[in-house]
C-alpha cells in the first residue's frame, strides 16, 4: 500500500476509529437515556457563549479525538432534543438512528448528486428513493422528482414549475411583466412559504387570493371558485391553486378531491403542501381524507417530518418530471454531464442547485428498515396519541380541547377560578396561554409550539416522534395544568392581567 500524503486535515485509520468508536459510543449512550435528559437547555445565550468560550480560531492543530469529544460535550448537554419522547414542538421529528449512521456513510463518499457522473449510485438511490415515497404517499408511477432541503425549497420547487407551465413562453427571456397579472390561490392556513414564493418568483404578495376555511379548518371551495373566476374577469392570469394535507396549525386535510376538479374546470395547477401530512395517506382508513392527491400535478414532502429522517430532507414530487427540466435546466458550455448514449439522470437539471448532498441515503436507509407496514404502525400511532392528548384535555375541568387532526392537537389551559368577574376573559385566556408557552419551552420538561384557532392562542402538539408513548401524554398534560395553575396565581396576585393584556391590545 502506498503511503498517503499527511495533511492537516489527514487522520490515519487509527486515529480515525479512536474518535469515530468515542463518538458512536456516545451517541448510542444519548439514544439509550434520552427520555431521562430535559428537552431543551435551560441556559441563556449568554451562558452558552461562555460554555463556547471566545478564543481567537487557533493557529495550529488540535487533535480530532479532542475535537470530537468537546463536541460531542457541547452539543448533548446544551442542545434541544427533538429525539426527547415530549417534544411536540412545531414539525420537526426524532431523527431515525440509521439515518445518522446514512449521514457518516454519505458524507464519507461525498458524491456531488448534481451530476449523474459525478454521483453515479447515489443518483441511481435518490431517483429510487423518490419513486419509493411516490409509491408510499398512493401517486402514480409516472411521478418524479427531486430531494431539496426541506418544505420551504419543496413548495418553491414547484411554485416555479408551476409558474413556468402557466406563464407564457415569452416569460423566459421578457420577464414576468409579460404575462397578465398572475394570481395563486391558498386557504388562510398555509405556511408562510407561500408570501415568500410570490415575493421571490415575481407574482407579488398581491397576486396570492387567501380563502376562508371552513368549520372543518379546510379551505372553503365555493369561495375558492367565486375568486378565480372573479380575477378571470378582471383580466388576470389565475395558475395555481394550493391544497394543504395536514396545515401547518391544526394539522386538517383540504377537499383535494374538490380542488383537483375546480383545477381542472379551470385549467390550473394543483399543488398540494403535504410537507408534514402527505405520509398519512398511506394509512387505509384516511384514504378518503386524502381522496385526490393522485391528481396533484406537484406535491411537497418532507421526510425529516413524518418519516423521521434527520434534518434535511424534502420532496418536490411532480406527475410529469419534464416540468422540471422545462423549469430549471440550463446546459453551459463548462459541463460535460450529458452522455448520449447513456442519457444519465443529471440532478441540477431538476432544481435550484448545481452541487446537492446526498440527501437520500437516509431516507432510502429507513423506508427499507421499517417498510412500509412499519411506517403505517408509526404514524397510526402518533395518530392515536394525539387523540389522547385531545381526549384528555376534553375531559379535564381545566383544559380546553379546541382541535384535532392528523397528530396535531391544539387546547388552552383554562384556569377554574378568577374569571368570573373578567370583562375580557379572552384576551387574559390569550395572554395566560401565550405565557404558558413559553414557561413550558423553557422548563426542559415538554415543549410544545402555539396556533391561533379561531382567535384563541393554543397550546398545539404535533406528534411526528417515534419515541412518544401513551406515558408521556399523560405527563404532559399533568405537567400543563401545573405550571398553568401556578402561572394563573402568579398574574392574578401580582395584578399583571391587566398590564399585559393592555400590552397585547
Amino acid at each position: 500500500m502506498s503511503k498517503q500524503t499527511t495533511t492537516p486535515v489527514s487522520m490515519t485509520a487509527e486515529e480515525f476509529k479512536t474518535a469515530g468508536y468515542h463518538l458512536i459510543d456516545r451517541i448510542a449512550f444519548l439514544l439509550d437515556t434520552i427520555q431521562e435528559r430535559p428537552v431543551t437547555t435551560t441556559k441563556t445565550a449568554d451562558q452558552l457563549r461562555s460554555f463556547l468560550g471566545t478564543a481567537p480560531l487557533p493557529e495550529t492543530g488540535i487533535s480530532a479525538d479532542a475535537i470530537i469529544k468537546r463536541a460531542t460535550n457541547l452539543l448533548f448537554d446544551h442542545s434541544l432534543l427533538n429525539g426527547h419522547p415530549k417534544f411536540l414542538g412545531y414539525i420537526t421529528s426524532s431523527a431515525t438512528p440509521i439515518g445518522a449512521l446514512a449521514d457518516l456513510l454519505g458524507a464519507a463518499v461525498n458524491p456531488n448528486v448534481g451530476a449523474n457522473i459525478l454521483s453515479p449510485m447515489a443518483t441511481e438511490i435518490e431517483q429510487q428513493t423518490i419513486r419509493w415515497l411516490g409509491e408510499f404517499i398512493g401517486v402514480g408511477p409516472s411521478y418524479g422528482g427531486i430531494l431539496v432541503s426541506g418544505g420551504n425549497m419543496a413548495n418553491f420547487t414547484a411554485f416555479l414549475a408551476a409558474r413556468t407551465a402557466k406563464a407564457p413562453k415569452s416569460i423566459k427571456t421578457e420577464g414576468i411583466a409579460s404575462s397578465k397579472p398572475m394570481t395563486v390561490y391558498c386557504s388562510k392556513a398555509t405556511h408562510a412559504w407561500i408570501e415568500k414564493a410570490s415575493f421571490f418568483f415575481g407574482i407579488g404578495t398581491g397576486g396570492i387570493r387567501w380563502i376562508e376555511q371552513d368549520e372543518h379548518h379546510r379551505i372553503r371551495i365555493d369561495l375558492l371558485e367565486q375568486a378565480i373566476t372573479r380575477d378571470l374577469e378582471n383580466g388576470c392570469n389565475p395558475f395555481m391553486v394550493i391544497g394543504n394535507a395536514g396545515d401547518v396549525s391544526t394539522g386538517a386535510v383540504d377537499d383535494l378531491r374538490s380542488i383537483s376538479a375546480l383545477c381542472k374546470t379551470y385549467d390550473l395547477w394543483f399543488h398540494i403542501d403535504g410537507a408534514y401530512g402527505a405520509p398519512a395517506a398511506a394509512l387505509p382508513e384516511l384514504k378518503k381524507v386524502f381522496e385526490g392527491i393522485a391528481d396533484a400535478d406537484s406535491i411537497a414532502i418532507d421526510p425529516h417530518k413524518w418519516l423521521y429522517s434527520p434534518l434535511e430532507a424534502g420532496c418536490t414530487l411532480v406527475k410529469d418530471p419534464n416540468t422540471l427540466i422545462e423549469t430549471y435546466s440550463t446546459h453551459p458550455v463548462y459541463y460535460n454531464f450529458n452522455d448520449t448514449e447513456s442519457r444519465p439522470h443529471n440532478y441540477h437539471e431538476y432544481g435550484f442547485q448545481n452541487s446537492r448532498g446526498f440527501r437520500a441515503l437516509k431516507i432510502w436507509a429507513a423506508l427499507q428498515q421499517a417498510g412500509r407496514k412499519g411506517y403505517i404502525q408509526m404514524i397510526r400511532q402518533n395518530i392515536e396519541l394525539s387523540q389522547l392528548l385531545f381526549h384528555l384535555a376534553d375531559k379535564h375541568s381545566e383544559l380546553e380541547a379546541v382541535t384535532q387532526h392528523l397528530s396535531i392537537t391544539t387546547l388552552r389551559y383554562v384556569p377554574l377560578l378568577g374569571l368570573d368577574t373578567m370583562d375580557n376573559r379572552e384576551t387574559y385566556l390569550n395572554t395566560l396561554n401565550e405565557a404558558l408557552l413559553n414557561v413550558l419551552q423553557r422548563s426542559g420538561e415538554v415543549f410544545l409550539s402555539n396556533a391561533i384557532v379561531n382567535g384563541k392562542y393554543c397550546l398545539r402538539g404535533c406528534i411526528v416522534n417515534f419515541r412518544t408513548s401513551e406515558k408521556d401524554i399523560v405527563e404532559i398534560v399533568e405537567t400543563i395544568v401545573h405550571e398553568g395553575r401556578k402561572l394563573h396565581r402568579k398574574l392574578m396576585n401580582h395584578s399583571a392581567p391587566v398590564q399585559l393584556m393592555n400590552h397585547r391590545q
